[in-house]
């Protein structure tokens, strides 16, 4: 099996970290060094490597570049920034400032010729030309979160973001940009992974755009033959020639539903509900059931972290289950940790075994070995009780929020409207319901009716609703942009029809996966049927964001076609609050 884009990824920051030479596998001793990097750096390390694994590669200390550092002499640092004008500045303000032994300068994405002169400039000004001992530029610029997902950045993505890409005010130069920040980090993603795509697209949106200049950008490396990134040890012999990944750019606008949709299966809920980015989510610990003295301010909630990594095989085996079922399989796992630890307190309890008869000495002795077992599995232990908690916490929090806001109610409603399906009750009952969610689940549920009914209500009809869900408190700007975004595709093309993608529903909670996100279904379906070229894997790229119920969707199909690899990526993941603020600011132009 080829390595997924998360190891290919993994094994270029190891490889920056040992000084851009491949790190030796049996080797214990590693030379000290201090790593610097910006926000853009810290954003990409972070989901990949843990920071006892930079401190077994012999990173010291990792600091923010525009930060007060204090001068080490004696030690290297290797640097992993953008090659920003601000950073670059940065840099050669620490050439003069002799803040480290030599420096070993590496850039996310390509640096200019005029930046890189600058930086020349000040080494040499400083008397420190012999210091800057390599300069590369690493194309890292995107963020991997999952062996089949990445995004492209995390900081400043509202420069990319669905609500800057529609803007109506946008002028050429600002679009152009827009584009050619996405297309950078694409080309990025491409040299990582080694591979040149065959790329597709619908014609007439931003998606088209991003695909005419990633292959301008694509073709013009290929013909350079000399500094062309895509030949030598980063490909695979005849892997260009014969296997290449086809890549399916998608544009948001094509399906508006499915990221404002509640969903109900682990990942996404988190997603949803919670604090959750780069792999690391913050929940609120409940205080117990001590009240605070009358008239004293509540106490404050502490907010604790947990990292939700490949290494934690619970997450792995469950991140894309429904919530019902990673609730009885938390309980299980609880189950099974309290009968072993119930066992080795038995154990304990028998060594202490007094008279002197045979029975006992044999018991003893075939006890001592169980308990010898049984304390040689304690770290396994112990750490099976962490990720128990982590997830009873995570569990417990989320649902907290399907239980105060009724969400199990919106998600059977929703789909029902997705795959038009009876309903069991009118929409106006729970919009209008005070206890069923939060204004922004109400102003959700109604979006979700509006984009997906193939014939708009009337106006009374629209009416009553409004009035409904402003009395309920919504804001209703994300609803005039919806209108105005319905009335152009219905003049552009066709938009996404939800009610007959067709694909069979398969019970309540895994419909979720096969009707939300019909753009990424049927691009697929398209593409995995074509058999005149060797298709090794597939990306499916949603240019305006994307979400975590559209990836699960991708895995689950992958699932069901066997030998088939789909990479799922978007310009920026965003929840649904995210989202409706985004079509608020533009209901707001």
């Amino acid at each position: 099996m080829a390595a997924s884009i998360r190891e290919k990824q993994t094994a270029a920051l190891k490889r920056m970290l040992n000084f851009n030479a491949p790190p030796l596998k049996n080797t214990t001793e590693s030379v000290w060094k201090v790593l610097i990097y910006d926000r853009f750096g810290q954003d990409i390390i972070s989901p990949l490597l843990s920071v006892k694994e930079l401190r077994d590669m012999g990173i010291t200390l990792h600091l923010l570049l525009h930060t007060d550092r204090d001068p080490i002499p004696d030690v290297p640092a290797i640097y992993f920034v953008m090659p920003t004008e601000e950073n670059t500045d940065r840099i050669c303000q620490d050439l003069r400032n002799q803040l480290y032994e030599s420096y070993y300068l590496n850039f996310i994405s390509a640096i200019s010729r005029s930046k890189l002169e600058d930086i020349a400039s000040a080494a040499l000004a400083a008397n420190a030309v012999n210091q800057v001992t390599k300069v590369f530029d690493q194309y890292l610029n995107f963020i991997t979160l999952e062996d089949d997902m990445f995004i492209l950045c995390n900081q400043n993505k509202e420069h990319i973001s669905y609500h800057a890409i529609n803007k109506p005010d946008i002028i050429d130069t600002d679009m152009e940009a827009i584009m050619d920040t996405i297309v950078d980090s694409l080309f990025c993603f491409f040299v990582t992974l080694g591979a040149v795509p065959i790329i597709r697209c619908p014609r007439g949106n931003a998606a088209e755009m991003v695909a005419v200049k990633l292959d301008k950008k694509l073709r013009e490396n290929l013909r350079d033959a000399r500094n062309s990134l895509f030949t030598g040890d980063t490909m695979g012999t005849g892997q260009f020639s014969f296997q290449r990944p086809l890549f399916v750019l998608a544009d948001r606008n094509l399906d508006l539903a499915t990221p404002l949709h509640h969903t109900w299966t682990y990942q996404a809920l988190i997603h949803d509900v919670l604090d959750f980015h780069l792999n690391r989510v913050s929940v609120e610990e409940s205080q117990g059931s001590e009240a605070s003295p009358a008239g004293a301010r509540p106490k404050k909630k502490n907010k604790k972290s947990y990292d939700l990594t490949g290494a934690d095989k619970f997450w792995q085996k469950h991140k894309g289950s429904p919530f019902p079922e990673v609730a009885e399989a938390v309980q299980e796992e609880l189950d099974t940790y309290r009968a072993q630890e119930d066992e080795v307190k038995r154990l304990k309890s028998i060594m202490g075994l007094e008279g002197e008869d045979d029975g006992a000495i044999s018991m003893l002795s075939d006890n001592t070995a169980k308990l010898t077992s049984a304390v040689s599995s304690l770290p396994e232990l112990l750490e099976k009780k962490r990720l128990i908690d982590l997830h009873t916490n995570v569990a417990t929090a989320v649902l907290d929020h399907i239980k105060s806001r009724k969400l199990d109610v919106y998600f059977e409603y929703e789909e029902k409207l997705m795959s038009k399906s009876t309903l069991d009750k009118s929409l106006l009952d729970i919009i209008s319901d005070p206890d069923a969610g939060t204004v922004e689940d109400k102003m959700r549920l109604f979006l979700i009716y509006y984009i997906t009914s193939q014939q708009p209500p009337s106006e009374a009809d629209l009416e009553q609703y409004k009035k409904a869900l402003v009395d309920a408190g919504c804001d209703l700007s994300s609803l005039n942009y919806i209108k105005q975004w319905k009335a152009f595709t219905k003049m552009a093309a066709t938009p996404a029809n939800y009610g007959s993608s067709g694909v069979k529903p398969m019970g309540l909670f895994s419909r979720v996966m096969n009707t939300g996100s019909q753009f990424v279904m049927e691009g697929v379906k398209n593409l995995v049927l074509k058999q005149h070229i060797i298709i090794s894997q597939a990306i499916v790229f949603v240019v305006g964001g994307g979400n975590y119920i559209e990836y699960q969707n991708l895995v689950d199909y992958t699932k069901a076609r066997q030998g088939k690899r789909v990479l799922y990526g978007c310009s920026e993941l965003f929840n649904a609050a995210q989202f409706m603020k985004q079509l608020s600011q533009l209901g707001q132009k």
